[in-house]
């Protein structure tokens, strides 16, 4: 959309903001760093950097309030869950409101008057047309220009950026997302040791749980892991190809496999604000923890 509005396709906007989680691939940070001074910069377009905080120091600090990520649990009669998924709001879209409310000069806990809003275009292709939704709050209304302007599909977006030699571009996710799919952990394994080695390391940290909750002594239910396998990451059977992965190597660049597996593939929305996985449901309301 970035590039999209700089040459005109689409109108310009006033501004771009990225939600730093603080935990992203450093492949995302080159390339955020490339499309300012190659796309935004030259289009007269700011790019803001917007943060909560780091997440991976935050779930290992016992003094932090922790937000919940949506960790794969192994409870203690042998269950599996997922704990409750908070990451995306406290870390992607509280500092975007927070800017947003600066940007129309409100900052919290000022009130906004009726009527006073910013049009925020937010990336949902056709294909994810039904996570398209609309903010929680009337300063902010969503549009979704690639499908209410452009009518495209992921494939189309692919082959937009390719012919913009950013055919490279990668997702942004923290690097540690319980929501990787295999071939993400494989890609970090192989293409970023240090970046493994990190992930690694916190997998086995969260291992026991919340630090927080630790910390208070709450009583442990269950074990925590990044993989949903749920042994721990070094461990984790993540060369393991599925059918879909075989199929998509099958295809051209840009083209999608309709029966793509989330094992392999991951989880498509990822964490995008306003198009959140809202149905995963959680086992554990903290870190495995009682609460």
């Amino acid at each position: 959309m970035l590039a999209l509005s700089a040459e005109g396709t689409l109108p310009k906007v006033d501004y771009a903001i990225f939600a730093d989680t603080g935990w992203e691939p450093k492949a995302v940070y080159d390339h955020l760093d490339r499309l300012e001074q190659e796309i935004a910069g030259p289009a007269g377009i700011p790019i803001f950097r917007v943060s909560s905080g780091n997440i991976r120091a935050d779930a290992l600090d016992p003094d932090h309030r922790f937000a919940s990520m949506p960790l794969h649990i192994l409870n203690k009669d042998g269950r599996a869950g997922m704990t409750r998924r908070q990451c995306t709001g406290e870390y992607k879209i509280k500092p975007i409101k927070k800017k947003v409310r600066e940007l129309l000069g409100y900052p919290y806990p000022t009130r906004i008057p009726k009527g006073v809003f910013v049009e925020q275009w937010v990336g949902i292709s056709t294909d994810e047309f039904h996570r398209a939704k609309d903010a929680d709050v009337k300063y902010m209304r969503n549009r979704h220009p690639l499908i209410t302007d452009m009518n495209w599909s992921r494939s189309d977006c692919v082959r937009y950026l390719t012919s913009r030699g950013l055919a490279g571009t990668p997702k942004s996710s923290c690097l540690g997302c319980p929501f990787h799919g295999n071939a993400q952990w494989r890609h970090i394994r192989d293409t970023s040791p240090e970046e493994w080695q990190d992930v690694v390391e916190f997998d086995a940290a969260i291992r026991q749980g919340n630090a927080r909750a630790n910390a208070s002594g709450n009583q442990l239910l269950g074990q925590a892991f990044l993989h949903r396998s749920r042994v721990p990451l070094s461990d984790a059977p993540i060369d393991h190809v599925t059918a879909a992965e075989w199929a998509a190597r099958q295809h051209q660049l840009g083209d999608e496999t309709p029966d793509a597996d989330e094992a392999e593939h991951g989880v498509a929305d990822g964490c995008s604000p306003w198009a959140c996985r809202g149905e995963v449901e959680p086992v554990q309301g903290d870190f495995g923890l009682a609460s």
